[in-house]
């Protein structure tokens, strides 16, 4: 029997306040453990949360972005179990009234287009730490997390592969540093998801029996965890076995997942309206305020950077990849207008440097620097060649291109008579290769133009060495 994999993604992203959801302590990553609490995040007697203005500004900005239906009325409840790092002994999170539902995200998969339907995106606060990496058997708690907004992003189970549950993330990491409401660093945890996975016949309407995968923090995890996952319930199934509901944990360096508990249902958790929190009632003035805040979308700076610089589809998605890099790619464009050359030097000499995309905008050589640079190569005073070695410069030095042409005088040689001069001195030294060439060995251009690089340190303007080169060999 053929199966077919189902799998949905609830994905956490921490938003980038300052301060936390119900208290006006450090969001800061970092901190000395326990340094960015109050009697708030520590869940004392008597304290009152008040929500965060802001987290409500970022969250309705991310349920907009994704398309969905968004709720002027919402509520929090309170999510109750008792775990060393949940102090109140309950999480503050929304359940029955969510503020948003219904949404979609779009991404590409074997080269078409594929709608992902979104269930659910609301508010909650995020738990503490615990630190297990203490000699003897004792771990730590970390509560300098505790309190700390999420928005959980709630898919349909409509993902086919490990490979499209890669490609949502991507693009919902990309939508979500695009507006500015979480930074996507998923290394500290700042965005992370639970994955859920089951497995079907093939063209079965009846769902199988899921797992959730807790905490899977990079792309390579959510990937290796779902191909795991995927094969471990097929062995299952194959070998006449059941697959339990239940909670899991990827080891990433087993490449495993492993049991941590069965999986709770709604009803575990008990709950319950907050009675600290009245419900959360947003005008449609600011619904509609914020929806003109939001900045050009990935998809949408895509579709105009095919129309308006006529770039590829691979060069417009690999330039609207991260907002950063769209950024220099226009920002280069206004020294050097040429969007082609630009695109393909970000694309292969910028890019090529960057130890990653966050990198771009401390990176040494500013769109204004390689706009210069570029300049310098239409004009003709440097070849495309030497470019490349001013570009190795500019990195190692800091300086201009045009400080770097003048001081180690790399200025192309476009001399006409200068050249002449040159060509028919090699013409001269090679009548052999001259003599081959006119019998039909083409190939022997590219001779007589190394001959002539050579001479000239790379210097030549190759333009005119051709031309030369062409009316020398035709006598």
């Amino acid at each position: 029997m053929e199966f077919e994999p189902v799998i949905g993604l609830e994905v956490h992203a921490q938003l980038n306040t300052k301060s936390k959801i119900f208290s006006p302590t450090s969001t800061e990553f970092g901190g000395t453990p326990n340094s960015h609490v109050s009697p708030i995040c520590l869940g004392m007697p008597g304290v009152l949360p008040v929500l965060n203005k802001e987290v409500l500004q970022y969250a309705f900005k991310t349920a907009i972005a994704l398309n969905c239906e968004l709720h002027p009325r919402s509520r929090f409840a309170r999510k109750n179990y008792f775990y060393p790092d949940l102090p109140k002994g309950y999480q503050i999170s929304q359940y029955e009234e969510p503020f948003s539902t219904n949404g979609w995200l779009d991404i590409g998969t074997n080269g078409s287009t594929k709608r992902i339907n979104i269930t659910r995106i609301h508010m909650e606060e995020d738990a503490g730490k615990l630190i297990h990496d203490n000699p003897g058997n004792s771990s730590f708690v970390d509560l300098n997390r505790a309190g700390v907004p999420l928005v959980e992003i709630v898919s349909e189970p409509e993902l086919s592969s490990a490979e499209e549950a890669v490609e949502y993330m991507k693009k919902l990491r990309s939508i979500l540093r695009y507006i500015g409401v979480c930074d996507g660093n998923m290394e500290e945890g700042s965005l992370r998801c639970d994955v859920n996975v089951s497995v079907k016949p093939e063209g079965s309407d009846k769902l199988g029996t899921k797992a959730e995968i807790k905490n899977v923090n990079s792309f390579k995890y959510v990937q290796k965890a779902i191909e795991y996952e995927i094969k471990r319930q097929i062995l299952l199934l194959e070998n006449g076995e059941e697959v339990i509901q239940e909670t899991r944990l990827f080891d990433s360096n087993k490449g495993v997942t492993f049991s941590m508990r069965s999986k709770e249902e709604a009803h575990d958790y008990r709950y319950f309206p907050d009675p600290d929190l009245l419900p959360v009632v947003i005008e449609k003035e600011q619904i509609e305020e914020i929806r003109n805040s939001l900045p050009e979308l990935p998809d949408q700076r895509l579709t105009r950077f095919k129309e308006e610089y006529n770039l590829p589809e691979y060069d417009a998605g690999v330039l609207t990849s991260t907002k950063e890099i769209a950024d220099y790619f226009e920002d280069c464009l206004k020294k050097y207008n040429n969007p082609k050359i630009v695109s393909n030097w970000t694309m292969t000499e910028v890019l090529r440097e960057l130890k990653g995309e966050e990198d771009i905008k401390a990176f040494q050589i500013t769109p204004d620097k390689l706009g210069e640079l570029l300049i310098l190569i239409e004009d003709g005073t440097i070849s495309g060649k030497i470019a490349k070695d001013v570009f190795e410069d500019m990195l190692t030095s800091g300086k201009s291109a045009n400080q770097i042409v003048e001081e180690k005088g790399m200025k192309q040689i476009s001399d006409q008579s200068e050249l002449e001069n040159i060509v028919s001195r090699i013409l001269a030294d090679h009548p052999d290769e001259i003599s081959r060439y006119k019998a039909g060995d083409q190939k022997l251009m590219g001779f007589f133009v190394g001959q002539v690089m050579k001479e000239t340190k790379g210097k030549a303007n190759p333009k005119i060495v051709n031309e030369i080169l062409r009316k020398g060999l035709s006598k």
